[in-house]
């Protein structure tokens, strides 16, 4: 399996800036919460569709202790400016629904580091290892006014599943991620939310 618990890739942006991606790990909880308070309100409401400010005790160990392999959560580093110490920048996660094929996704880049192609690195590995641990669609919730998102991730052979109070619900196929619903992932990636406001206990 590529994508084990010692997973690890190293991708270079545009700039020559090294990102790194794994696995989340108990230990990122202080810089997971540090990240999180600094999105701006109009990124927390994309992702949480609400007002989250927080992530409580609770919540963070929710978010940092997973299983590996009905919950997983792969995050993006970046060395800090002293080169001391990692500085995380984006992190993705799937959860598996009662539908042992379907898990719901969410990917989240800090503000500073969007369109930079890091939401696309991060959906591409959460696609392989959602992969390899059986999963083939992805419930992703998107607010029905993103038209720009819910009409990308149709023309690429998503299906809604639901549909009502402002969000729309879509399961996205993972066989073709790398292809056509690669590239509607990739346009979501910094966009779509979908299970923390219900998951996290400070996020209901």
């Amino acid at each position: 399996m590529e994508t084990s618990e010692r997973f690890r890739q190293e991708h270079v942006l545009d700039g020559g800036q090294v990102i790194v991606l794994r696995h989340i790990q108990p230990s990122d909880a202080p810089e997971l919460r540090r990240a999180f308070r600094a999105l701006s309100p109009e990124t927390r409401y994309r992702r949480f569709f609400g007002a989250v400010t927080d992530l409580d005790d609770a919540s963070l160990r929710y978010l940092t202790s997973v299983d590996g392999k009905d919950h997983v959560a792969i995050i993006a580093t970046t060395d800090s400016l002293d080169l001391k110490t990692e500085r995380g920048v984006g992190v993705a996660r799937f959860v598996r629904t009662q539908i042992p094929h379907v898990a719901e996704a969410a990917v989240t880049v800090v503000d500073d580091m969007q369109r930079r192609g890091i939401g696309a690195h991060l959906t591409n590995a959460l696609a392989q290892a959602a992969r390899e641990r059986g999963v083939d669609n992805f419930r992703c919730e998107v607010l029905e006014s993103n038209d720009v998102v819910v009409h990308a991730l149709r023309e690429a052979g998503a299906t809604i599943v639901e549909q009502g109070g402002g969000v729309v619900v879509l399961d996205v196929p993972l066989v073709s991620t790398f292809g056509g619903v690669g590239r509607a992932l990739r346009i979501a990636a910094e966009h779509v939310n979908a299970f923390l406001r219900r998951l996290s206990p400070s996020a209901r």
